[in-house]
Order: C-alpha cells, then sequence, then structure tokens
C-alpha cells in the first residue's frame, strides 16, 4: 500500500507541474518511472520500459509527419482560401465556414492544435475585415477543430483510443469521435447564437470577402498531398490499415516525391507533446501496476453514485484539462481508471466513464489558457482588444468544465 501511496504521489507531481511550469512533464514522468519502479520497487530498467507505448509513438509520428508535410507545402492553406471563398461575402456564414473547416481538418488527421494553428490568422483576419466580434469566430472556428480532435486518425484520438485499447474499451473509435463531435457542435453553435451571432446573418459586404486569405492555385505538389491524405484515410477506414503505418508510407513516398522540404516538415511536427504523451504514459503504468490507480478510483466511487459518476468524472478532467495537456496528461492518466470505476460501483457499463473523461477534457480546450485558445489570441486582428477576448475565452474554458459535466450526465449519467 506504501508503494501505491508513492506512486500516486509521483503522478501528482507531475500533473500539478503540467498545470504551474512550462516544464515537458514527459521527461519528468520517465525520470519518475524509473525513480519509483528501479530505487523504490527494485525493478530493473528494462521492466519499467515495458510500460513504453511503442505502438503509439509509431502512430503519432506517422500522422503527424504526413499532416506537417500538407502545412508545410501550403497544401492545408489553399484548401482554406478556397472553402472561405464559397460564402461569397455572407457575413454570418463565416464563422460556419470556419468550423466546418477546422471539422474536417482536424478528423481526417491534423488534429485540434495544428488546424487551429492554420485556421487562427485567416479566420480572424477575416473576423476583423467583417467585422465579426473576435470571441464569436474563435468559439465556432476553434470548437470545430477540437469536435474533430478525437478522430481515430487524429493524434489526440489515438491517445485516448490507444489507452481505452489497452483497458479492453477498443472498437469504440468512431463512438467515441461522434460524442465529442456532437458536444463541441453543440456547444459552439449555442454560444455563437447565445452571444448574438444571429445578427450577423443580416449583413453582407465585400469586407466579408476572402481575399485576405488567398493562398494560391492548387500545384502539383498539393493534388499529391491530398492524394496522399485520402489515400490513408481509405486505407485506414475501408481496408483497416494501422493508422501509423499507413501514415509513415504514405508520409515518406511524399518525401521521395519533393513534394516538402523534409527537415522543415520534421521540425513542424509537435515532437514535444509526443514526448509528453510516451512519457506520461510509462509513469501511468508504473503507478497502475503498483496499484495506485486503484487508491483514486475508490476515492472517486466513496463520493460517487452510478447515476452521477458521469458528470463527476467530466468535471474533473475539465478542470484539469483547462490548466493542462489533455492528450499528454490527462486522457493518459485518468482513462486507465476507467475499469476500477466501474467495478467499485456496481459493474456498471465501462464506455459511458471513457466517453464522459474524454468529452470533459476536451470541451474546455478552448480556454486561454490551452494551445487551441493562445492561438486564436495571437492571430487576433490588428486593433483587436485581446484582453477581452484573453479573459472572454479563459471564462468560456471554465464555464465548459461545469458544461461538460451537466452534458455528460445527460447522456450518460441516467440508469
Amino acid at each position: 500500500m506504501t508503494l501505491a501511496w508513492v506512486s500516486l504521489a509521483a503522478l501528482v507531481v507531475v500533473v500539478v507541474l503540467s498545470c504551474t511550469t512550462t516544464i515537458n512533464v514527459g521527461v519528468l514522468a520517465l525520470a519518475m518511472a524509473f525513480i519509483v519502479g528501479v530505487f523504490i520497487n527494485g525493478m530493473t530498467p528494462e521492466a519499467v520500459l515495458t510500460g513504453f507505448p511503442v505502438p503509439l509513438l509509431v502512430t503519432l509520428l506517422g500522422v503527424t509527419l504526413l499532416f506537417s508535410i500538407a502545412d508545410c507545402n501550403g497544401t492545408l492553406g489553399r484548401l482554406t482560401s478556397k472553402a472561405v471563398a464559397l460564402c461569397r461575402g455572407h457575413v454570418g456564414m463565416l464563422p460556419i465556414m470556419f468550423f466546418a473547416i477546422g471539422f474536417a481538418v482536424a478528423t481526417i488527421g491534423a488534429g485540434a492544435t495544428p488546424a487551429s494553428a492554420l485556421l487562427a490568422p485567416p479566420a480572424m483576419a477575416v473576423a476583423g475585415r467583417a467585422g465579426i466580434p473576435p470571441l464569436l469566430m474563435a468559439i465556432m472556428a476553434g470548437n470545430g477543430a477540437l469536435a474533430g480532435t478525437l478522430s481515430p486518425f487524429a493524434p489526440t484520438g489515438i491517445v485516448a483510443n490507444g489507452v481505452m485499447e489497452r483497458i479492453g474499451l477498443g472498437g469504440a473509435e468512431w463512438q467515441t469521435y461522434a460524442y465529442n463531435a456532437l458536444a463541441h457542435t453543440a456547444v459552439g453553435f449555442g454560444g455563437f447564437f447565445l452571444l448574438g451571432g444571429w445578427r450577423l446573418f443580416t449583413r453582407r459586404g465585400p469586407a466579408a470577402e476572402a481575399s485576405s486569405v488567398d493562398a494560391g492555385a492548387m500545384e502539383r505538389r498539393h493534388w499529391l498531398t491530398l492524394a496522399g491524405i485520402g489515400t490513408l484515410v481509405v486505407a485506414v477506414a475501408v481496408g483497416g490499415l494501422n493508422v501509423g503505418m499507413a501514415g509513415l508510407i504514405v508520409a515518406t513516398l511524399l518525401i521521395l516525391l519533393r513534394t516538402v522540404d523534409e527537415q522543415q516538415a520534421i521540425q513542424r511536427m509537435p515532437l514535444s507533446v509526443i514526448l509528453m504523451v510516451t512519457g506520461v504514459t510509462v509513469l501511468v503504468a508504473m503507478v497502475e501496476k503498483t496499484k495506485g490507480l486503484e487508491l483514486i478510483a475508490s476515492g472517486v466511487a466513496a463520493v460517487a453514485t452510478p447515476a452521477s459518476l458521469a458528470g463527476i468524472v467530466a468535471f474533473g478532467t475539465g478542470a484539469v484539462s483547462i490548466y493542462s495537456s489533455t492528450s499528454g496528461v490527462v486522457l493518459p492518466a485518468f482513462l486507465p481508471m476507467v475499469p476500477d470505476l466501474a467495478r467499485q460501483l456496481g459493474g456498471l457499463p465501462q464506455l459511458p466513464i471513457a466517453w464522459s473523461m474524454s468529452v470533459g477534457a476536451s470541451l474546455v480546450d478552448l480556454s486561454s489558457l490551452s494551445t487551441v485558445g493562445a492561438l486564436f489570441i495571437a492571430g487576433a486582428a490588428a486593433g483587436s482588444d485581446t484582453r477581452r477576448l484573453f479573459n472572454g475565452l479563459l471564462l468560456w474554458g471554465l464555464s465548459m468544465s461545469i458544461v461538460g459535466a451537466l452534458m455528460c450526465w445527460l447522456l450518460f449519467g441516467f440508469r
């Protein structure tokens, strides 16, 4: 029991530091795992590293490299420009179009952060030109990207589904994605109309045209990249191939066809995030071996009922995710508790608990303290009140921890 408390304390330290410092907690988590496993538990380093998620690493490398190529060679930028041009000056349609673009780009494999990095500058520039309140544009474009973040092709979805596979909940990838997409669509459009977005549909003007995001004509390298992404989607969704393997093969072919500067694409990959995810996974595996996760599950089970559990875990993961990484810390740390929570509350179905954690953690990710929120603040047009936008997105993120808890309670809490 003492060892369980020690390993749990190590995990708590990592989570707290992920909320309060800029240190890459993957490195810290690996060090903690070695300290607890080798020096306290008497394990060999090799035994500790059995918790290293090699399949997850390969999957993340393959997918992120492919979409780094699509970003670096301008393919995603050109698609964004052409999609915005379809609005033809209808002001109210612009935020909706950016929601759809973010959703599509994140879903096919880019994930929320790369999709937001792509969309934030043009979306906020168009908002400035068309007179759209920056907060409304950020809510729509940001939630669009986050709606696709749990796709089986996206990094966060890969992390969530990998953990769920490990705890015996594999095969629910598209259901997990659908619930998250439903939640973000509901809060995105709900917030947009509640905060006055409906007024934009009465306006039209040349200022809303897409000239400020014109990225140029499609060239050979862009068509080849689109063909590669399409091949990946078909190979995984229809052919059942491993997404990491397929991503690496397609990315390698695109590099050989000279569609991108290889070094530039590799440098733009989120290697720090990959290190964070894999490092924390090793520590969580150690905490699981030493029965530390059972202690957390017992504490939650002591205050929850079968009907309230979904709301409680959604609020808990959301509250931590406001300050911490959803894919790097929250999902790898919390999802492994699902089987114990279900067992201690009388054998509840496990998937609704996992969905509550995933949706609750994701809904808060437009907070100004998160990467996605910060990208939209950084992309605000000249003359925008960035302090007001910062406060608005911070309030949005905080409120989503409560909204997420209520939503998950309504979706999954009744028995």
